[in-house]
């Protein structure tokens, strides 16, 4: 490894890769800590005069700059002290000392660059559980060497979350935790606050390690990254005295070891997380349950491939222009892509990729670091999962490493009210190879959240306008695995009343009821919208015109257009080395028109997306209509993957109704068949 330093800036070079003993990804810990140390050098010249707040370069939060800034210190102080702490207090490049100076002006109520407190900015408590988990791994060689004036400080800034009323969300955690830290430095705490906030968390479980955040249906990364990271981390911090720690540790292991057996089938064979959910700019803060459940000791999975998954993933995100030219990490998914950005996102918001640093604690003779690399689970074959609590089917193919999730139960919903839709949510269809189509000029800023209207992986009645309905919210009518996975799931079509509408502003239709039926990368969807004096009452179109039924596909997209390719009855889209098909819409007398839907600037993937869709001249109530979907990769195999043979991607299964008995006959491309009962 070369590390040379001129007029204060740092080349901090990788070194070579070691086959032998990571034969996918190539990466040993040295490769982690030369990142940490390139991410963290990399900021220091953005940093304020006297440490306490690095201010990157970028659009500001709601929240606004000067809390920005501590955002950016906390989220990176956290990856120091993974750093340094996991080094036994080595620190060649004295992150900590330069650490303890920002801490110790920050903190100061008088000092010009002082952080804001928790009662002046809401977004500081969020922050501030960052500063107390670097602050209790790094106590021998920071916090216990602080002036006592600087420790009084410390205290003084974490007291306000004492007391404080809950808030119904991961959030609750952030308050826990600091109160952790206060308890253990002999700091003001309360034992009603960590009691409370816990039980909430119970509340959310919803089986299988699968939490809520907030009692929402809203199943995504922050189940691993908060729900799977902060409470066990506070067992850590509470050490084994505490009453009631050692049932929690206990409880909280157990909840990881199932979910982490989920959690790893959503991964694909180049290491990219799944593109789903809210705050995605964190990236590989994916891997922070992989490194708990190790730190942990509950990990169902080997060390070997503990390690594989890590480095892949973030080699996935590196090897795609995570980092600008100066090595700082940018607001989007490979490289930038402003959309991706929310209300309270800043700059320093991707710097909770540092949660995913978390291994680092782990010394470089644990097994994790030890052990060669094993396969994930897409490179030992194909995968086919239900997850009934966020209400997904799981289909993964071995061939191309991409692995697909059909959605019938995650909407992010709060009530059972009529809401608008949030597609990195209420989409049907989530995957490791495409990214959601998001608004081009709101994204997810506020005013409309992560409102957008529906385009791919959609269900949609249009109305005289051309208006696509919404979804939420969403009725689970369950998920089944057998020889094809299937759900089905129920929603009323609804439409904002003003354009740009907001929950509130919506005029009710009929419903639908949509199912899957699931197998490798094909997807065979079934639409019904319900007739008239059933007891799921029609409804009508906002305009009082007559409605058409839209049913899209797959995204793909692409730094130039992607090609589209008529085929019998189909079309197929393909952009980046992937397909997107729909064939099959049926039935043929439903007169469809069958084309691609493109656009620009609204994937994180590439300037230039194509959605294959099929569009009804009208709808007849009562009756089911169906598409096949399909999404197939031409990636090459990962070095050193032992994937399987390539599957005929380019021949859908056919679709048979029986009208008898209510159900769907489906005979796959292999000649294989399966049946399924329509609700």
């Amino acid at each position: 490894m070369a590390r040379t330093e001129t007029e204060g800036a740092v080349d901090v070079s990788l070194t070579g890769e070691d086959r032998a003993l990571s034969p996918y990804t190539g990466w040993t810990r040295a490769h982690w800590e030369d990142l940490a140390d390139r991410l963290l050098l990399a900021v220091r010249p953005h940093a304020s005069a006297s440490s306490a707040l690095v201010r990157l370069p970028g659009t500001a939060s709601r929240s606004g700059e000067w809390s920005d800034g501590l955002e950016g210190f906390a989220r990176t102080f956290l990856s120091a002290a993974f750093r340094v702490a996991g080094a036994g207090g080595t620190d060649p490049h004295d992150l900590l000392g330069w650490y303890a100076r920002g801490l110790a002006n920050g903190t100061d109520p008088d000092h010009p660059e002082r952080w804001p407190r928790l009662t002046e900015l809401r977004q500081a408590r969020v922050e501030a559980a960052s500063v107390a988990i670097a602050l209790h791994e790094t106590r021998p060689w920071l916090w216990d060497r602080l002036d006592q004036r600087v420790r009084d400080q410390v205290v003084a800034w974490f007291a306000p979350f004492v007391g404080e009323p809950p808030v119904d969300s991961n959030w609750v955690w952030f308050q826990t935790i600091v109160e952790a830290f206060l308890r253990s430095v002999g700091g003001p705490w309360s034992r009603e606050d960590i009691e409370r906030n816990c039980a909430m968390t119970d509340s959310w479980h919803r089986g299988g390690g699968w939490y809520t955040d907030g009692g929402r249906r809203s199943f995504d990364h922050y189940c691993a990254w908060a729900f799977h990271f902060y409470p066990l981390w506070y067992c850590r911090m509470s050490g084994g005295t505490e009453p009631g720690v050692a049932e929690l540790r206990a409880r909280y292991q157990d909840r990881l070891r199932s979910f982490l057996g989920d959690y790893a089938t959503l991964v694909g064979g180049d290491g990219a997380p799944l593109f789903q959910g809210r705050s995605l700019t964190y990236r590989w803060a994916t891997l922070a349950p992989v490194w708990t459940a190790a730190l942990f000791d509950c990990s169902p999975l080997p060390a070997g491939q503990l390690r594989r998954w890590a480095s892949g993933t973030v080699r996935y995100f590196l090897d795609r222009g995570a980092l600008d030219t100066d090595d700082l990490l940018t607001t989007g998914w490979h490289g930038p892509f402003p959309p991706l950005a929310q209300w309270y996102s800043g700059p320093g918001s991707p710097y909770w990729a540092s949660k995913g640093m978390a291994g680092l604690l782990l010394p470089g003779d644990h097994p994790v670091w030890t052990a060669v690399e094993e396969p994930m689970a897409i490179e030992r074959g194909d995968v086919a999962r239900a997850l009934p609590a966020p209400g997904w089917l799981v289909s993964g193919t071995s061939a191309d490493g991409i692995v697909r999730v059909v959605n019938h139960g995650t909407d992010r919903a709060a009530t059972d009210e009529p809401a608008v839709d949030r597609p990195v949510y209420t989409a049907y269809g989530f995957s490791t190879a495409t990214a959601t189509v998001q608004d081009p000029d709101t994204g997810l800023r506020p005013g409309r959240g992560l409102v957008a209207e529906p385009v791919d992986s959609a269900v949609v009645l249009l109305d005289a306008e051309g208006r696509p309905s919404h979804r939420p919210p969403v009725q689970s009518l369950g998920v089944r695995a057998g020889g094809a996975l299937s759900a089905f799931s129920r929603h009323r079509a609804h439409w904002s009343s003003v354009e740009g509408g907001e929950d509130g502003d919506l005029v009710p239709g009929p419903w639908l009821t949509v199912g899957s039926v699931v197998r490798g990368p094909w997807e065979v969807r079934l639409v019904r919208v319900d007739a008239p004096g059933t007891d799921r009452p029609e409804g009508g179109a906002p305009s009082g015109g007559a409605l058409r039924l839209r049913i899209t596909g797959w995204p793909v997209a692409g730094d130039s257009a992607p090609t589209e390719r008529r085929t019998a009855g189909g079309v197929e889209a393909s952009a980046g080395g992937l397909r997107s098909l729909l064939a099959g819409p049926g039935p043929a007398d439903a007169d469809w028109a069958v084309g691609t839907i493109a656009g620009q600037g609204r994937s994180a993937l590439g300037s230039r997306h194509a959605v294959p869709a099929a569009t009804t001249s009208s709808v007849r109530p009562g009756r089911w209509y169906w598409v096949v979907v399909g999404l197939v990769g031409d990636a090459e195999p990962v070095p050193g993957a032992g994937r399987g043979e390539p599957g005929d991607g380019g021949r859908p299964p056919r679709v048979a109704l029986v009208e008898r008995g209510g159900q769907v006959a489906v005979e796959w491309p292999d000649g294989q068949a399966h049946t399924v009962p329509l609700p």
